[in-house]
């Protein structure tokens, strides 16, 4: 394999881009990272290895040398490091075994260390891996080509592609040789921050120069990138290049591109593109045939949908949860509740167990037709089969209590909720606010309101405005004030709409002069009279 220039595969970066811009990697909370620190990474390639020695290097300050060995060794150097610490198979494992590398009198192989950084890396731990990473370099340890790709691929994970590259630098000047895996990681590094152009120039240019033989996780990774930057056309002259050039692409990379024309609307075209898959002996899977229902479903095609699933089951694909999921989703938010049960038969025959999602997508159906008592004694069977619920399930009964003017069951179900140890969200809390403004329960509102202010959360803009209309017409002009100064106070967008609410209801309430002078502080506010303003 020709030698590679560490320059000419940077090149796809932009120099004025923040890529090289590196954030502090503190090191995790353990007592025993004490005997070893470091400030900052280099930005320079030059900088950020330094030589494999004990001695003190001035770019990475130390503030405490290590500590000598303990006098009390094992003999055997394996029960040193496994023995005495168990395997590397767990996250705790792997961190302890990496922080007692400083006393350890003979230092373990470096597949070991990185077994052990794998751990970690799994359990999508990236900054305390690159932390120990560091850490080696200072111990100077003979760090291997796996160890470097360890690193890139948590710096691209971490949204940092440009130390992932600063990287590639270190690995050519060690005289080492970037295999498919360092690439893979840049490429997929590219595409996490969207450089999906930048990511096929530097695939074709390493194809065309010979340096590396692709396979199908690399090509399957821009792929991707393509897709869900929404670039469908490019990912399809993607695939073909691919075929061109001999390889073979799968289902999976197919699915992709159904996938996005479904989400892109074109479902017609992702039909098409099924014709082709069947016509390179490509067979479609349940993946293939969900990504189709959605797409269907998302077009108010449910007849066709429900097609397509016959034609699954004629194919002897067998549907899985998500497929029927969405089905079920689809007919609930059109009310088609009995439809929907159904389905729920049709998935107990075949095996399928419904999921959280599948009873609450239930619910909201329920909700929507005003059968509260049902949607409630779905949530208690959802408890009772052993099913986690989540804050969405209990969303779904809250707003369809509301919806309904039954503001007491609301709050029963909110208390729950919060007794069973689920927070509310925005959504939640803007749903009972509102609630109780149509129920003319102000003063319950206006604590909702304050809670909301406690817990941090903020209502919306579109929230602050029904709810500023609400206590308007009703007269509750002390309480729309405290929301208006909440809103002002905050910073949301106080537009000309929401003084003219509350001027209005001001002059309802025979308030002139505090109409008059909320209205003469409009230029100051940066906002300017309307045709509304003149007729308050």
């Amino acid at each position: 394999m020709a030698q590679i220039s560490a320059s000419s595969l940077i090149s796809p970066m932009d120099s004025s881009s923040n890529y090289r811009k590196c954030n502090l990697l503190s090191p995790p909370h353990h007592s025993s990272f004490a005997l070893l620190q470091f400030h900052s990474l280099p930005t320079a390639t030059a900088n950020l290895f330094p030589s494999h020695s004990h001695t003190r290097n001035p770019s990475f300050p130390l503030s405490a040398t290590i500590i000598s060995p303990p006098k009390h060794q094992p003999k055997s150097r394996k029960q040193l490091y496994v023995g005495r610490l168990g395997p590397i198979d767990n996250l705790r494992a792997a961190e302890l075994f990496l922080d007692r590398m400083p006393q350890m009198r003979h230092l373990p192989p470096i597949d070991e260390i990185n077994k052990a950084l794998t751990t970690i890396t799994k359990a999508s731990k990236y900054s305390t891996a690159l932390y120990h990473f560091n850490k080696l370099q200072l111990l100077g340890i003979q760090l291997d080509l796996y160890t470097f790709n360890i690193a890139i691929n948590c710096y691209c994970r971490m949204n940092q592609v440009g130390f992932g590259f600063s990287l590639l630098g270190g690995i050519v000047k060690r005289r080492y040789t970037p295999n498919v895996v360092t690439f893979t990681s840049l490429l997929n590094g590219l595409c996490i921050v969207y450089k999906t152009v930048e990511a096929v120039e530097l695939f074709e240019k390493l194809i065309r120069k010979g340096e590396i033989e692709p396979n199908m996780t690399m090509c399957g990774t821009i792929l991707n990138g393509l897709c869900k930057k929404g670039k469908t056309g490019a990912a399809i002259r993607f695939l073909g290049m691919l075929e061109k050039r001999g390889l073979k692409p799968d289902t999976m990379e197919y699915n992709m591109i159904v996938d996005r024309l479904c989400k892109d609307g074109l479902v017609n075209d992702a039909f098409n593109f099924l014709v082709v898959m069947n016509s390179k002996g490509i067979r479609a899977n349940v993946v293939t045939y969900t990504s189709l229902i959605d797409g269907l479903c998302k077009h108010d095609k449910r007849k066709e949908a429900i097609g397509v699933l016959r034609e699954m089951l004629d194919s002897a694909i067998s549907p899985n949860v998500f497929t029927f999921n969405v089905l079920v989703s689809a007919l609930c938010k059109q009310r088609m509740t009995k439809e929907a049960e159904e389905l729920l038969e049709v998935m107990e025959k075949r095996g399928v167990d419904p999921d959280v999602f599948t009873y609450t997508s239930l619910m909201e159906g329920y909700c929507l037709q005003g059968r509260m008592d049902e949607a409630k004694r779905l949530l208690n069977a959802m408890a009772v089969r052993g099913l986690h619920l989540n804050i969405y399930s209990y969303g779904v009964l809250i707003s369809g209590y509301c919806k309904n003017m039954k503001l007491d069951e609301a709050m029963h179900i909110f208390r729950e909720m919060r007794r069973r140890g689920w927070k509310p969200n925005i959504v939640i809390f803007s749903t009972i606010s509102l609630g109780m403004v149509r129920t003319g329960t102000y003063k319950a509102a206006r604590e909702i309101l304050n809670e909301m202010q406690a817990a941090g959360l903020i209502p919306g803009i579109r929230t602050c405005g029904l709810l500023l209309d609400g206590l308007c017409q009703s007269g509750q002009i002390d309480e729309a004030l405290f929301l208006f100064d909440m809103m002002e106070k905050k910073g949301l967008g106080l537009d000309i709409g929401k003084y003219n609410i509350l001027a209005d209801a001001y002059c309802k309430n025979k308030k002139l002069d505090n109409a008059r002078d909320l209205l003469t502080t409009l230029p100051s506010k940066g906002s300017c009279p309307d045709d509304r303003t003149s007729l308050v």
